[in-house]
Formats: structure tokens, sequence, C-alpha cells
């Protein structure tokens, strides 16, 4: 089940039925079920805070992604700020849309097994964000 919630900041205007089915199809093409999975949208503020007191990391970020899978199950919670992906998308030239749709399915391939911290791995992941996104409803009406 994926659940969407927000913390401090209006609910992004996703359509949640289709974007489930695009998470799970995403998921299977990793040989993935989906479990629990909840999505917390946040401010900056609010991702610091996390940040700072889960992964003693002192910056802003546009996702974190804690990860509760077993076996062939994906479960996790995602925080996700929504003043980092408008930056973000301004910053790389997408709409905000088309940023926010990147940052949920990044956090889906990390559960999936995808990282992007070591020497290539950023480059395989774009990849497959690109795939998934590919996959995303909004891109059979482009």
């Amino acid at each position: 089940m994926v659940t969407y919630n927000v913390d401090g900041v209006k609910m992004p205007k996703i359509k949640k039925r289709e974007n489930t089915e695009w998470i799970k199809t995403v998921a299977a093409g990793y040989g993935k079920k989906v479990g629990e999975i909840a999505y917390i949208f946040v401010n900056d503020e609010k991702i610091l805070e996390v940040n700072r007191q889960y992964l003693q990391h002192d910056y802003y970020t546009d996702i974190i992604t804690f990860d509760y899978c077993e076996g062939d199950v994906i479960s996790g919670d995602l925080f996700i700020s929504l003043d980092t992906v408008r930056t973000n998308a301004e910053q790389v030239g997408a709409t905000y849309e088309q940023e926010l749709n990147r940052v949920i399915i990044h956090g889906i391939l990390h559960l999936c097994g995808i990282n992007d911290k070591g020497p290539g791995e950023r480059e395989i992941m774009e990849a497959a964000e690109d795939k998934a996104l590919a996959l995303h409803p909004s891109a059979a009406s482009k």
C-alpha cells in the first residue's frame, strides 16, 4: 500500500491512484512487490531536521529514503522536500511536476536496490529514473 502524507506543506497535485500503479509497475520491473510505502511531503526545514536527527547530515536534500524492505517486498518511508524539488526543477530546466515525479521514483529505485553514491552509480540511477519516467502515465500524453 502506498500512502501520501504532508507535514507543513500542501499536498502536491498528483494523481494518487495512477502514481501508485506506476510505482508498482516500476518495482515489478526489478522483481519487487510493493509493501508499505509512505510518502511524507515536507518543507526544507523539516527535511533538514530529519537529515540531522537520523542521518547526522547537516544539509538540505530533495529526498530521504528509510528502507524497511524484506526479501522482494519493498517498504519504506520517503521524505520529500517540496521546496528543494521546486529549486532543483528551476536549476535543471524541468517543470515542478517532472522533477517531483523524478524524486518520487528515485526513492522507489533506492528501495529496489539502486544506489547513487559510489563510482558510476549516479549514471546508473539516472538511466533507471529516465526509464521509469517513460512509464509514467503523463509520459503517454506527450
